[in-house]
């Protein structure tokens, strides 16, 4: 257990912190398995739809300092690479 006033502090922050990461975090996840699975059952109107919240979720997370921002700009590259190349398969 932490003994000073300022590492109570930390504790505090870091699990506020924490908390907020791992809602961002879980978001953009989610509709990047939305997107997957999207594209996955053939359903490219659904997809295309996902994919932009799938984007939307990564450029903010990467905003707020929840991802690395080339981690978020790699997952969206591969994602609209699945996109596309189901497209053109269809």
């Amino acid at each position: 257990m932490a003994n000073t006033l300022s590492a109570k502090q930390r504790i505090r922050n870091s699990a506020r912190k924490a908390k907020f990461n791992r809602l961002h975090r879980s978001r953009a996840r989610t509709y990047v398995k939305n997107t997957r699975d999207a594209v996955a059952g053939k359903d490219m109107e659904t997809a295309k739809t996902q994919l932009a919240s799938a984007l939307s979720a990564l450029d903010r997370a990467a905003g707020k300092g929840v991802v690395h921002a080339n981690n978020a700009a790699r997952r969206k590259s591969r994602l609209m690479k699945l996109l596309n190349k189901a497209a053109a398969k269809s």
